[in-house]
């Protein structure tokens, strides 16, 4: 089965960086897409950043310039890095990930969440 565990998750200063990690395991044959979404309370989940499989990045317009995704192919892992964060970055971060496995069709995944809180 495929799952999509997230690390990195904190409580962090105005001004400071944080890395999210998000590793994909399970009967993967082929990664597609890959993001990162967030949800702060009361509000909808939006995108942050997505990455296709040769690399080419879209950002939210809040982001670019302070937020950097990557990702690692052959260990199927994708990274946010996030700088000069601020409170309003505050959110509940998820994984996606658009996945072809060995027990299912091409499917879209999503992670459990890790919580970013940016406050003084």
């Amino acid at each position: 089965q495929v799952q999509l565990v997230e690390s990195g998750g904190d409580l962090v200063q105005p001004g400071g960086s944080l890395r999210l990690s998000c590793a994909a395991s399970g009967g993967i044959l082929s990664i597609y897409t890959m993001a990162w979404y967030r949800q702060a309370p009361g509000k909808e989940r939006d995108l942050v950043a997505s990455i296709t499989t040769g690399g080419v990045t879209n950002y939210a317009g809040s982001v670019k310039g302070r937020f950097t995704i990557s990702r690692d192919n052959a260990e199927n892992t994708v990274y946010l890095q996030m700088s000069s964060l601020k409170p309003e970055d505050t959110a509940v971060y998820y994984c996606y990930a658009d996945i072809l496995s060995q027990f299912t069709r091409r499917t879209r995944y999503w992670g459990q969440g890790t919580q970013v809180t940016v406050s003084s």
